[in-house]
């Protein structure tokens, strides 16, 4: 994905920042990618070239985005830094929320926190 002149990454923020489900691969019988979980991709991809570009609007979404959208942010920036990682664990990991997850056809719930705690006991 190139960097848009005006708006870099927009879209694909916007998708996370309102993402209702975490999932990091395909979910359901026919394995469908959801939209957050491509916009996940396409940042993943983009933080080679643009991470510097990419932090501030990830932090950001750790305040602003939903549960979902929040956990997306601080995958990536573990992926980005560790560092800035590990930050965006310990603050999520006092922060209350529901999550809707999904790992292949098996949806389940976690917490802001829990979900948080077991990112940083890996």
């Amino acid at each position: 994905m190139l960097w848009k002149r005006n708006g870099a990454f927009d879209d694909e923020l916007r998708l996370l920042a309102e993402a209702d489900t975490l999932a990091f691969g395909g979910v359901g019988f026919a394995g469908t990618l959801l939209p957050a979980t491509k916009a996940y991709f396409a940042v993943e991809e983009g933080l080679r070239q643009h991470g510097a570009k990419l932090r501030p609007k990830l932090e950001a979404l750790l305040d602003r985005a939903t549960p979902a959208g929040r956990l997306y942010a601080a995958e990536l920036l573990t992926r980005l830094d560790a560092a800035a990682g590990r930050a965006a664990w310990e603050r999520l990991a006092r922060q209350d929320g529901e999550v809707t997850t999904f790992t292949g056809c098996m949806m389940d719930s976690t917490t802001l926190t829990r979900y948080s705690q077991d990112r940083l006991n890996t």
